[in-house]
């Protein structure tokens, strides 16, 4: 199946949220929802020590016994805690309303299982940090980064709770992917009903102006109610102003590139606006 909007749960406080945001997405686009759980058995190893000075005739191989078996027991206890998190997320779907929910308990690292499993997926639903990420670090997860890099497939970053989207703003610069991910917008059912905003960050220019009045147009020829500015200023505190200023629910933005907006996002400069969010993230491909 090539449809289903996947879920990244694990042991972290965003895995309701995470749930929660995949249940919506999935009865909007009428798509199969897959929970997945990844066991990666070496993520908690805090670091590599060299004992081999101190070892004696005969302790190396006993040491690699018992190291042996403390990995097998480990590995052990993760399969069964990510059974019992899918079980409780599964759990959480169909009360959601989700008829059918899939489970799935992969073996690897996070990173290069999503990345082997996105041809199978319509968007991927993931937390704007993992269970190794300290709750009062602003920072984002070092996974989310890297999948945000390498994956080709619709990513959406939620945060702990969740919220139904009433209203949603797109970064737009008027670039060839900016212009797509309009079209994106206004073919999807998953923004039936929502309201539209459009803001681009910078100068208001005849062509910006043009700009805008084609986003704006091809929103509401699908039917949606789209309002629109155009502001100068820092992308990421104007994208966050604006966000305030109107009670938006969800941010839409677009990932490569090379303009200010998609820079935040890959590139020296990405953080401000994501580790600042406290809304979910679309981030288009």
């Amino acid at each position: 199946m090539t449809d289903q909007v996947m879920a990244a749960i694990d042991g972290s406080s965003f895995s309701e949220g995470v749930c929660d945001y995949a249940v919506w997405v999935s009865q909007a686009l009428a798509s199969p929802l897959n929970l997945l759980h990844v066991v990666d058995n070496h993520s908690s190893v805090t670091g590599n020590k060299d004992f081999s000075g101190n070892l004696h005739l005969g302790d190396r191989e006993r040491l690699l016994e018992e190291l042996s078996a403390v990995d097998e027991q480990r590995a052990k206890v993760n399969r069964e805690l990510g059974q019992q998190m899918l079980a409780s997320a599964k759990a959480r779907a169909i009360e959601g309303g989700v008829t059918e929910p899939v489970t799935r308990q992969l073996n690897g690292t996070l990173v290069e299982t999503l990345v082997g499993l996105e041809q199978e997926m319509r968007l991927l639903v993931i937390g704007k940090r993992g269970a190794a990420g300290h709750p009062a670090s602003g920072h984002l997860g070092a996974n989310l980064e890297q999948v945000v890099r390498e994956m080709h497939r619709p990513i959406l970053m939620v945060p702990k709770t969740y919220q139904r989207p009433e209203k949603i703003l797109m970064a737009f610069d008027g670039s060839k992917t900016a212009r797509k991910g309009i079209e994106m917008l206004a073919k999807s059912p998953l923004f039936n009903g929502i309201t539209c905003h459009i803001l681009i960050v910078g100068a208001g220019t005849a062509e910006n102006r043009a700009q805008l009045t084609w986003a704006q147009a091809t929103l509401r020829e699908a039917g949606h109610e789209a309002q629109g500015a155009i502001r100068p200023g820092e992308v990421d505190k104007t994208l966050q102003g604006y966000e305030k200023e109107h009670g938006i629910d969800l941010l839409v933005m677009g990932a490569y590139g090379h303009s200010r907006i998609r820079n935040l996002l890959i590139g020296s400069t990405t953080t401000a606006m994501l580790r600042g969010s406290r809304i979910p993230i679309l981030i288009l491909r």
